[in-house]
């Protein structure tokens, strides 16, 4: 805490200077890379590992693939490679939560019978009239909100999954384009990565702690989701916003890393279907068939290995050290920024 005053004195030295390099908002990335390159195989691999690491762990994704290409003076991947690397990240928690993904499945299903029905599918009648059915959907809602059964708790926390994934799916498609600018600003990203730092230390120092995600009550699965929505901005680490949130609303901290994780599926399905959509509509996409291999296999691969590290690594030893982490990645950034 200290070292913050020096901190903000580079931080706010890099943005003056950004802004003298160039007339528009955000510094030009065409003046670091070329627009829209094509990535070699090496390229390819080392922004896939990267991609499938920093996608999971809290160090912001999107901000190590602004900065790797322009540290590096490598091309732009473009749409189709961006577009394979959640794919195969996507692939990643698939792999890992394929079990959880699907106990909670089959429990929601059975939560809507009983709320909609008044049962669970079992054989047991159906209310007739229209009171009854009020009655029985009202008796169905309260018990998925407080009853403690396994299967009844399963089933509220994949409703506040669906909770939890409405304001990052609202604010993407409100702002996307909006925030995309980002991504062409090295010094912003390295600002944003030292306040993705200081999110995880405030949690870590002030979480209590304590509960299970399956005892989150619909308005803290709210609050996470609100901050998975703010990992919209490059540089904010996804996992490190909502597994920060968690912490600071009483969850353990592998509760915390688990329910992020579960959280990310839909978000990464729906964000990769959305790109899907606009790859198809990209020229020459034969060519460049090998490197997006490469990528979605290094994304895949790494994706993986982080996820089932990352687990046990929370529960004993916390995530100060990737708030620190964050610290000396947008410290050095814009160290070298101004050095140049």
């Amino acid at each position: 805490m200290r070292r913050l005053p020096l901190i903000s004195f580079l931080a706010l030295l890099a943005l003056k200077r950004s802004r003298q390099a160039s007339d528009s908002l955000f510094f030009p990335y065409d003046i670091i890379c070329e627009r829209n390159g094509a990535v070699d195989i090496f390229q390819a691999m080392i922004l896939g590992l990267v991609q499938g690491a920093t996608e999971f762990i809290p160090v912001s994704s999107s901000a190590h693939l602004v900065l790797v290409p322009w540290l590096f003076q490598w091309p732009n991947p473009g749409l189709a490679f961006d577009t394979v690397l959640h794919l195969g990240t996507l692939l990643a928690v698939l792999t890992v939560f394929w079990r959880d993904l699907l106990a909670l499945a089959i429990a929601w299903w059975h939560s809507v019978i009983k709320v909609l029905f008044g049962h669970s599918g079992r054989g047991e009648e159906s209310p007739s009239h229209l009171s009854g059915i009020l009655s029985t959907a009202k008796q169905g809602t309260r018990e998925i909100l407080l009853g403690h059964e396994p299967g009844v708790a399963q089933a509220r926390l994949a409703w506040w999954i669906i909770l939890g994934t409405v304001p990052a799916a609202l604010m993407g498609v409100l702002w996307e384009e909006r925030f995309e600018a980002l991504f062409h600003s090295p010094v912003r990203v390295s600002m944003l990565l030292l306040v993705t730092g200081l999110w995880l230390m405030l949690a870590e120092r002030f979480g209590r702690k304590e509960h299970p995600a399956e005892d989150m009550r619909w308005w803290q699965a709210l609050l996470v989701g609100i901050a998975q929505g703010c990992a919209i901005v490059p540089g904010i680490s996804r996992s490190g916003a909502t597994i920060g949130a968690g912490l600071l609303l009483g969850l353990r901290r592998e509760a915390a890393t688990r329910f992020s994780f579960l959280l990310a599926t839909p978000i990464i399905f729906g964000a990769g279907l959305l790109q899907v959509k606009r790859l198809l509509a990209l020229p020459n996409l034969d060519a460049t068939l090998l490197p997006l291999a490469v990528g979605f296999l290094g994304a895949f691969l790494s994706g993986y290995m982080c996820i089932r590290f990352l687990l046990g690594f929370v529960r004993q030893r916390g995530v100060q050290v990737f708030a620190a982490y964050c610290w000396l990645l947008g410290l050095a950034t814009l160290v070298i920024y101004l050095l140049k």
